[in-house]
């Protein structure tokens, strides 16, 4: 039993080396375009501001998937305005074009500290197992938010 508990950790312990070598790629999945309605305070805490921004529809394509961003999620924020840095967490749900409703927790930072903007998420996606968007519950991705009418999240898998 030792030696083979030895021989699992010898493995995992190669395969972790070996991956560590590699650069990750990234593949473009998607832009989603998503509509919100006014931010609102909710008070303040020991942390920072706690802001509240509805999201209210919109839509996103991409290779593999297009459809609609379906209305009535939210960003939560955490804005600590001390450190010129917001925490933010988007939780809503896509529906494709086929009907599939697919759920999207994209948590991340925005930050502005000594001058420097710095903006990121990372989408996580819970498809049905049973759908062809199965893949999206089985990888990483990263994504650069841009605000503009609404917000743009041009989103990419690691590879």
């Amino acid at each position: 039993m030792k030696k083979f508990l030895l021989l699992v950790c010898l493995s995992f312990l190669t395969l972790a080396a070996n991956a560590q070598e590699k650069i990750p790629e990234l593949e473009y999945v998607c832009e989603l375009k998503v509509k919100c309605d006014p931010a609102y305070s909710v008070g303040k805490t020991s942390h920072g501001k706690r802001v509240i921004i509805p999201i209210v529809g919109g839509s996103f394509e991409g290779p593999k998937l297009k459809g609609t961003v379906v209305r009535g999620g939210a960003d939560y924020q955490l804005v600590d305005e001390n450190q010129e840095r917001t925490e933010l967490k988007a939780i809503y749900d896509i529906k494709t074009d086929d009907g599939i409703y697919i759920h999207v927790c994209n948590e991340g930072i925005l930050s502005t500290k000594n001058g420097n903007f710095y903006f990121r998420t990372a989408p996580k996606f819970e498809a049905p197992n049973d759908s062809k968007y199965d893949w999206l519950n089985h990888a990483i991705f990263v994504c650069i938010p841009q605000v503009k009418d609404y917000i743009s999240l041009k989103v990419w898998r690691v590879k």
